[in-house]
């Protein structure tokens, strides 16, 4: 199935195949995922026939709430409800109508943009009723278009000359909506520096104390705002790999923005040449490799699984990918465009620490024109551009 992105292309997401096959098996499907990664847009293509409802409208939230079984028994399924967190308590009363037919499905789709609440809402009221899935921004299996300075909204990749003002008015609707919505943030003007500090910090282990100094506030309310951005997918926390290596090991998450385009955003870099001679540029490709990855897992429909490694006498590794039979994938990644044999150091450093548990070793580049075919950089170690590594991921359960 295709996805509308500009006015002359389409671009296949990858999640649709999945998505069918959920509607075939579940009587109620849920969509997750940040606003404006293109949930609606996906369902609408897939299901053009299906009756449409936002829930966002005001007039829609006022008849939910004051007849909510009435509301329901007004519309013929199967029905779309877009942005369900505006009215959770819905819920509950779709449960029952299925419970009536429970040999129905796909009769129920949802969306939301809040992925917490909506978890727990689900989890109370849906719970063996529904599929959950996860829709992010597109990845670089689905286009080539996808780049480290704009990211991945459908919206940036259709009209990249826009891009600044897209991200300025997505980040003032975020903070309108959705942070209003789940919290009382007083001052939004400080939230909006905490997104730009938190900017700064692109692939640091996280450091509350850090972030609350300059801002003036709290490390509780650091941990509230995190949260907040985690919840509505605008954050990566990739925690540490506890596996005892007989090390004594960082227990911190990594912190990233999970859009790589809304993250150069935040850092005023509005150009290619500027993000090639940003110090920001090694950060920001960790970042672009950590959510393809995570992108490859969630349009499988599974669970996503991403850590790090560090431990306290500077023994580091990007990224580990368990795979199944108790093997890893240990992966360092580099914004560089040529690979050398010396970046390869810390995969086998570590795979001597875990007993060859380790299935593949990986170093990701940064692809470049006059493109190399895959090469081993050290025993055992690959050198793959991140093109390469994507298809990797795909190619492999």
């Amino acid at each position: 199935m295709l996805v509308y992105i500009s006015h002359v292309q389409y671009i296949r997401r990858r999640l649709a195949d999945v998505l069918l096959d959920a509607v075939r098996h579940f009587p109620a499907v849920v969509v997750t995922g940040p606003r404006r990664a293109g949930k609606t847009t996906l369902l609408r293509r897939l299901f053009p026939n299906v009756r449409y409802v936002l829930l966002e409208d005001p007039d829609i939230q006022a008849r939910v709430r004051s007849d909510p079984r009435a509301f329901l028994d007004a519309l013929r399924p199967p029905v779309v409800f877009d942005e369900i967190q505006n009215t959770p308590e819905l819920l509950a009363y779709v449960r029952t109508v299925i419970d009536t037919s429970p040999r129905r499905m796909g009769q129920w789709l949802f969306t939301g943009s809040q992925e917490a609440p909506l978890m727990h809402g689900i989890s109370e009221s849906m719970a063996g009723r529904a599929a959950i899935l996860q829709l992010l921004p597109f990845s670089l299996a689905e286009t080539k278009k996808v780049t480290l300075l704009h990211g991945g909204f459908p919206e940036v990749l259709a009209r990249p000359k826009a891009r600044s003002l897209w991200f300025a008015s997505y980040l003032q609707t975020y903070l309108e909506r959705d942070v209003r919505a789940i919290t009382n943030v007083r001052d939004l003007a400080t939230f909006r520096r905490f997104l730009a500090l938190l900017a700064s910090r692109h692939g640091q282990i996280l450091n509350k104390t850090d972030l609350a100094a300059p801002l003036g506030v709290t490390i509780p309310t650091i941990g509230d705002w995190l949260h907040i951005l985690e919840m509505t997918g605008q954050v990566i926390l990739v925690p540490p790999y506890f596996e005892n290596f007989g090390k004594r090991l960082i227990k911190s998450p990594k912190v990233y923005l999970e859009d790589s385009g809304l993250a150069c955003y935040l850092l005023g870099l509005t150009s290619s040449a500027e993000l090639e001679r940003s110090p920001f540029l090694g950060p920001l490709f960790e970042g672009f490799v950590a959510a393809e990855i995570l992108k490859s897992q969630a349009d499988r429909g599974m669970r996503k699984e991403l850590y790090y490694f560090r431990d306290q006498q500077g023994l580091e590794v990007d990224f580990l990918i368990p795979r199944p039979n108790a093997k890893l994938w240990l992966v360092e990644t580099k914004a560089a465009k040529t690979v050398r044999p010396s970046m390869a150091s810390s995969l086998t450093s570590l795979q001597r620490a875990s007993q060859k548990r380790s299935e593949r070793l990986i170093v990701v580049y940064r692809k470049s024109r006059s493109q190399l075919p895959t090469t081993a950089i050290a025993r055992g170690v690959e050198a793959l551009d991140v093109e390469q590594f994507v298809g990797e991921l795909l190619r492999t359960k």
